[in-house]
């Protein structure tokens, strides 16, 4: 298994770059984070431009590649070329990557529930913390999420259909 994140100081400074190149052009609706993958739901701002979101995707993933080959005494690419990025242009997909995303750890055997993985968007959306990386107000109304946290909780919980993820992934 390749891995992306070798400390838990590397989960911290991903998302700093994050924030860096991809937040003045989307907003994040949902993310993971995982030792050797990783899932953002996204969605386009205003001034949203296509070559500079690429641009900034090449960038920020190289840097942080550098970053990682330096601590590491590593070198070479840490990703694919080409990072897989999947258009969901019907809400209804939207929101099953929506729970497919925080049941990710989950999914891969990290964690028994989802709650206790602290590198996705999960315990913000349970109330858990008070995190500012995704837009949970926009992810709630786009989405038709429930804002009350106990159902949020209920539908996050249940399992996937698998059908529905063969359309998207």
């Amino acid at each position: 298994m390749k891995l992306f994140f070798y400390q838990t100081s590397n989960y911290y400074y991903f998302l700093r770059k994050i924030r860096k190149y991809l937040l003045p052009q989307v907003d994040i609706l949902a993310y993971c984070l995982m030792p050797n993958h990783f899932h953002f739901l996204i969605y386009p701002k205003k001034k949203f431009k296509s070559v500079t979101f690429s641009e900034n995707i090449r960038i920020f993933l190289s840097s942080y590649t550098r970053g990682i080959n330096k601590q590491e005494g590593r070198s070479g690419s840490l990703f694919r070329q080409n990072s897989k990025a999947k258009l969901v242009d019907e809400m209804k997909y939207a929101l099953t990557c929506f729970h497919y995303i925080h049941r990710n750890p989950i999914s891969h055997g990290f964690t028994n529930s989802i709650e206790e993985w602290k590198f996705a968007s999960t315990r913000d959306y349970l109330g858990l913390r008070n995190g500012t990386l995704c837009n949970r107000e926009l992810a709630l109304e786009l989405l038709k999420l429930p804002s009350n946290r106990k159902l949020l909780r209920k539908f996050l919980d249940q399992e996937i259909d698998p059908n529905k993820l063969k359309k998207i992934f």
